[in-house]
């Protein structure tokens, strides 16, 4: 599928467009939960009231695992590193890169970036060692 034919996802597209350029956000409602877009409300208070707050720079892994056998959309990639990363109030998925997949480790510092998979050219969430 060519880039003029994708169904753009306002929220997401639009929050990875922000972390290329580096602003990455996250929404943060008035009870101090933070989740990431698209997001209408904070789904643990109902609250409304959602403000784009800056996310920090670094996080820290929490839970990762090595794929060896993808599924067609990152059949390419493999094998290749996921993990869960706390930033601030929220978390986050991506693929680790940037170091040997036996050397992740879990406490690990990483900083958010966006990259592409191998399979489709799709753009994804990176993190990468600090």
């Amino acid at each position: 599928m060519s880039d003029d034919e994708r169904v753009p996802d306002a929220g997401y597209d639009d929050w990875l467009d922000a972390a290329e350029n580096g602003e990455p956000y996250y929404l943060e409602s008035p009870s101090g939960n933070g989740w990431l877009p698209p997001r209408e409300f904070d789904p643990e208070t109902g609250e409304r009231e959602l403000s784009e707050e800056p996310l920090p720079e670094s996080g820290e892994i929490l839970t990762s695992t090595i794929t060896n056998v993808a599924g067609p959309s990152f059949a390419d990639d493999a094998p290749y590193v996921v993990a869960v990363a706390q930033f601030g109030p929220v978390r986050i998925t991506g693929q680790v890169r940037g170091v040997d997949h036996e050397d992740v480790e879990i406490g690990q510092e990483v900083e958010l970036s966006v990259g592409v998979n191998d399979t489709e050219g799709e753009r994804l969430v990176v993190f990468e060692p600090v």
